[in-house]
């Protein structure tokens, strides 16, 4: 980074801190069920876009009432009642990756995964999460591979 361009103009670090913090400030939340329906519009009677599973994270970028307005991982928008999801942690794989015993490469694989699994968010170590899945081993996923 060239510092003198940042010193010359003061207005552009306040405006880089005030995204770093509306990219932080980001509100994702997960499906509670199988076959939850994600609408057009705040209501029953909006047409149904898609369908979601359990555990499908979304995230949250308005509301109204008790409706969301949300974006999928591949930024999909609709809309779904405040009462089908929770804050519970979940991801989904964005491409095909390896699920590994620990937090590095310098772990052994100890399974795959492949585009659109959905995997609860146990924690995280610097870029690595730790996933869990009732069909697959349990372990650790770059962050890069999943969303959010």
């Amino acid at each position: 980074m060239n510092h003198r361009t940042c010193a010359a103009r003061p207005g552009m670090r306040l405006a880089s801190l005030l995204l770093a913090s509306a990219v932080s400030a980001a509100e994702f939340v997960s499906v509670v069920k199988n076959g939850v329906n994600i609408r057009s519009g705040p209501n029953t009677e909006s047409a149904v876009l898609f369908q979601v599973p359990e555990g499908y994270p979304l995230e949250v970028v308005g509301r109204q009432g008790e409706w969301l307005n949300v974006n999928d991982f591949e930024n999909e928008k609709g809309w779904i009642s405040a009462s089908l999801v929770s804050d519970a942690p979940y991801v989904i794989v964005k491409r095909k990756g390896n699920i590994r015993a620990g937090a590095g490469t310098e772990h052994r694989q100890v399974g795959t995964v492949v585009r659109e699994v959905i995997l609860k968010k146990v924690e995280q170590q610097g870029d690595w999460i730790k996933i869990s899945h009732p069909l697959l081993p349990s372990g650790w996923i770059y962050r890069d591979l999943v969303w959010p």
